[in-house]
């Protein structure tokens, strides 16, 4: 530039940059690019590279945009990044959509606050909590009453269908072994011989013990034994597991009536943090029953949403509904015992052909390969190949060979998902460590396309919903009076203080 005050100049400011729809910011053409993150979906946060808005879901980014092949989400990251604060967010973002969204196992109440915000349903399971009846047809039951016909004869098979193979799967976590393929026969034919009984209240596990216990025909047709004395021989081993089931440490919350049902009609969480991380037969076995009651009350709002008067379903108003299903803590019913992959794997199968967007959650690959079955193995790391999504939060460089043969990373995406999960750096000041420096950032992959860098930022109305921490909060401690010595807290005449967290101790985002 010539002139006063003039010459070359060196350095370009970046200019301003403004993120819109093709609607809004059509007038300001030639002046604008396209950008490479689609605005459809839950807002997330900001591109960490270009500063512009993130929009992703799976229900959105299935239905609207095309942009995956079935609604599905799993996110990898090692604890305390994020990865429950990105599922309650895309909660928050879908119940504004109309989409109901089930946690059907929260271990650790992470989600109770957020489902009673939105005013949602909270049921708690667990030792004097609740409980809850796998033998209970429940609202496959309830819709199968209102159909009438071969649909009614239809619904009624598969809900006696999927209790039998509940009552294999808790089966095979109390004996923490395989149930036999004869086995699994046997109490598949005792549960439909149940449900044929007019007991005028919803069969136990103790009546099926005691079905299984008197040998009515049917069943002693399928031992092949010649008398009483063979059958109660062949019967022995699967009659000992299921009389752990009612006498056990799970007759409590499984040998009752259910005490409170899903309801469809507004978000529900089924907390489960009564029960002690050491329980984990009794945590497994509760979350994988969890798991079958929410898909199955879907399928059967999914079966009379089309032929119900009112319009609701089984849960009553607002015709078919979307649902959103996190399915978080996964490692911890992959650990219960042998078999309970292939549980899964049917439990999930069903989401695009009925409306379901899930999002399934654990801490790293190794969660998945460290099962002792190579078949096992092979179909956890499919529940990564099979999701439409896959998020990965910070990871350990040793995740990455094994986490490379189910998402195609390049050397860059490697790196930052890597420096990620490094600690946070301790404050020379105060002594205390700062957050870590990947929390709040995930990388959205899509297949074999690059990934999509975001960092996931909170407001002011979410921290309070994602304090995961909140014990920590008004602890109240003793410390020394001024006549007592530093090495004497809490003896008598010393003064007591209220510790807080320095910020927000939520799991996720800016803070």
């Amino acid at each position: 530039m010539r002139g006063r005050g003039g010459g070359r100049l060196a350095y370009l400011d970046r200019p301003a940059e403004y993120r819109g729809t093709t609607r809004q910011v059509c007038g300001l053409w030639p002046y604008v690019t396209g950008a490479g993150a689609p605005l459809v979906g839950v807002p997330l946060g900001r591109h960490l590279v270009t500063g512009s808005t993130v929009c992703c879901d799976p229900i959105a980014w299935f239905e609207r945009s095309r942009l995956i092949a079935n609604p599905s989400m799993f996110t990898l990251a090692k604890p305390g990044l994020g990865k429950s604060s990105i599922n309650r967010r895309m909660v928050l973002g879908l119940d504004y959509r109309g989409t109901v969204s089930l946690v059907p196992g929260d271990t650790k109440g992470e989600y109770t606050r957020l489902i009673r915000a939105l005013g949602g349903e909270v049921i708690r399971l667990g030792r004097g909590q609740g409980s809850l009846n796998p033998l209970d047809l429940g609202q496959m039951g309830a819709a199968a009453r209102r159909l009438a016909g071969a649909a009614r004869e239809e619904l009624l098979a598969e809900a006696v269908g999927r209790r039998a193979s509940m009552v294999a799967a808790l089966v095979a976590i109390v004996r923490r072994g395989p149930v036999g393929g004869d086995e699994e026969a046997l109490l598949g034919r005792a549960v439909q011989l149940l449900a044929d009984r007019d007991l005028g209240r919803p069969a136990l596990l103790s009546d099926l013990v005691e079905l299984v216990r008197q040998g009515p025909e049917p069943l002693l047709r399928m031992t092949l034994a010649d008398d009483e004395a063979g059958y109660r021989q062949a019967v022995r081993p699967v009659l000992r597991s299921l009389q752990s089931l009612v006498e056990g440490p799970l007759g409590a919350t499984f040998n009752r009536q259910t005490t409170q049902r899903l309801a469809l009609d507004r978000p529900v969480s089924i907390d489960l943090s009564a029960i002690p991380a050491s329980e984990k037969v009794l945590e497994s076995a509760v979350l994988l029953t969890c798991w079958a009651e929410a898909f199955a009350a879907i399928e059967a709002h999914d079966r009379t949403a089309g032929t119900d008067p009112g319009g609701g379903g089984v849960g009553g108003g607002g015709g078919r509904r979307h649902f959103f299903v996190v399915l978080d803590e996964l490692w911890r019913i992959l650990r219960a015992g042998v078999g309970l992959v292939d549980r899964i794997d049917e439990l999930t199968r069903l989401n695009r052909t009925i409306g379901i967007g899930q999002s399934m959650t654990t801490h790293s690959m190794a969660d998945l390969l460290s099962l002792p079955s190579s078949e096992d193995r092979e179909k956890a790391r499919g529940f990564v190949e099979r999701s439409g999504l896959v998020l990965c939060g910070g990871l350990p460089p040793a995740e990455m060979t094994a986490l490379q043969q189910a998402v195609q990373l390049s050397e860059r995406e490697r790196q930052m998902v890597t420096q990620w999960s490094a600690p946070g750096s301790i404050d020379s000041g105060t002594g205390a460590e700062d957050a870590p420096p990947g929390r709040g950032r995930f990388l959205i992959k899509v297949a074999g396309h690059p990934g999509i860098p975001v960092r996931i930022d909170l407001t002011a109305e979410e921290l309070p919903l994602n304090d995961t921490n909140e014990r920590w909060a008004h602890r109240v401690v003793a410390t020394p009076g001024p006549e007592q010595g530093a090495g004497a807290p809490g003896v008598p005449g010393g003064e007591e203080t209220v510790v807080a967290p320095r910020r927000p101790a939520g799991d996720g985002g800016r803070r």
